[in-house]
């Protein structure tokens, strides 16, 4: 993808940054929160409809988001719950932007930019969710295009050459198509399963002992490995 392409070239630089950050024992956490921070600034400068100085805050904001991980490792902080709230904060981040523009075109009475707002916050959400979802279910689902990277690309774009509204037409069309195609992706790796047995059958109210499925508990090898699933999760952006 063109945002990774684009990662490997500023890999080196950003790597350096977290060698010089490290040393200073800052937590991973506050500079995760600190995107967070840069990102509403940015969606006040949506509002006030200044784009060119919106997009830069963003592109601090990414900067950021590159950091936190690559300044946990070199200070041995990575956790669990470090991916989770990262994840967790990237996606009150995206709709803080939306927000921002939406604030904006409601403002100007642009009613249609702001209904193209809306439909991309929601093909935002969803891309995230169908993600996470497939990801519970299958091993992997690294399908589609528009993950968080390239949705934050093509809107730092879209606002440095102030062309948003181009941006949110692509944000509502592309995320949804990724959407579908997770959805297709998840639908054929767990084709051919057949039903889920249902384990227990309790009636509310009742204290009798569930009754039992003629299904064997699985074994823990049977069982998946759930830190692998919420790592993955948690450590890239949906």
């Amino acid at each position: 993808m063109l945002t990774r392409t684009i990662g490997r070239y500023l890999s080196w630089p950003v790597d350096r940054l977290a060698a010089l950050l490290a040393p200073t024992g800052i937590p991973p956490n506050v500079i995760t929160w600190s995107a967070l921070v840069l990102n509403l600034w940015a969606a006040i400068l949506f509002a006030a409809g200044r784009f060119a100085s919106a997009g830069g805050m963003m592109i601090a904001a990414g900067l950021c988001d590159l950091l936190d991980g690559r300044v946990a490792r070199r200070q041995g902080r990575v956790s669990i719950f470090g991916g989770f709230l990262d994840s967790i904060l990237d996606r009150y981040a995206d709709l803080i932007l939306f927000l921002g523009l939406l604030v904006y075109y409601a403002s100007v009475n642009r009613f249609r930019e702001a209904v193209l707002v809306g439909a991309a916050m929601a093909g935002a959400v969803m891309v995230s969710y169908a993600k996470a979802r497939a990801e519970s279910l299958v091993p992997a689902s690294e399908v589609g295009f528009w993950d968080r990277p390239e949705r934050l690309a093509l809107m730092i774009l879209g606002a440095l050459v102030n062309r948003m509204p181009v941006v949110l037409w692509i944000l509502v069309i592309g995320p949804n198509i990724t959407v579908i195609h997770r959805i297709l992706h998840t639908w054929k790796q767990t084709e051919g399963r057949g039903p889920v047995p249902v384990s227990s059958v309790r009636r509310a109210g009742s204290s009798a002992a569930p009754i039992s499925s003629s299904v064997p508990p699985k074994t823990a090898r049977e069982i998946p490995e759930t830190r692998p699933i919420l790592t993955r999760s948690a450590g890239r952006g949906g």
